[in-house]
């Protein structure tokens, strides 16, 4: 996959991660200069996953997201369309499965949250995501997304587009076991929406409280929301 676009080819997407699977958290780490470790520990504060609960962590890669969240005692599963991410965490001993995030094999209303760190915008229809994600959530349950963005300040904006993205993707390249695969991440981060259009569009699909907080000057963002005591689901335009 070359170019990043709002319609994505759910296999193209999975063979692309497939490929990039062996090396992913390193080359995740060397990307972004550790700061990888520092979103994970403020994503998991913002779950507050707690000892009893069920939490979903969807596009968990090889799950050290879902490990993170697991500590407190919550029972969290890992779920991927990526067969060889889920592979090379299987050793985490974590439960795990494959799952399209538009039709989960699960049934409604079983988790108390659903969090997406660094994969909601691989997924074809981000919308139609979010309410499927909706039905397996118990009312007045969480979501919390961890997720690329946009920096507030212009300044910094325009280093991060003009800079810092290629020296990601340069870094990504030579630490990863598909190089070509950082093309397609490093632009899908330049087309993704920024805060407050994310937070629309996690509206729009029926989340109310959607609120977020800005990490590293705005080039990650944290977006949590909860789904209502009662509602109808939205429907898709």
């Amino acid at each position: 996959m070359s170019r990043a676009s709002l319609d994505k080819d759910p296999r193209e997407v999975a063979a692309m991660f497939d490929g990039v699977a062996a090396g992913y958290d390193r080359a995740n780490s060397v990307m972004t200069f550790g700061f990888d470790r520092r979103w994970r520990t403020t994503t998991a504060g913002a779950l507050d996953a707690r000892e009893g609960e069920r939490v979903l962590d969807l596009a968990a890669g090889t799950g050290v997201s879902t490990e993170e969240y697991a500590r407190d005692g919550a029972w969290c599963v890992a779920a991927d369309f990526s067969l060889e991410m889920l592979r090379n965490g299987r050793d985490r001993g974590l439960p795990m499965i494959a799952a399209d995030a538009l039709r989960l094999p699960f049934a409604d209303e079983s988790f108390d949250a659903v969090t997406i760190s660094f994969g909601l915008r691989n997924f074809v229809d981000t919308k139609a995501a979010l309410v499927e994600i909706m039905r397996v959530v118990k009312p007045g349950g969480r979501l919390v997304i961890c997720e690329v963005s946009t920096p507030t300040f212009a300044p910094i904006r325009f280093v991060y587009r003009k800079i810092v993205l290629r020296l990601l993707t340069w870094l990504g390249r030579r630490a990863a076991s598909n190089p070509e695969a950082y093309g397609y991440l490093a632009e899908s981060m330049l087309t993704w929406y920024d805060q407050r259009s994310l937070g629309e569009v996690i509206a729009s699909a029926g989340w109310t409280q959607v609120e977020w907080l800005n990490l590293t000057f705005g080039a990650v963002a944290i977006h949590r929301a909860r789904k209502p005591e009662s509602q109808q689901l939205p429907e898709l335009s």
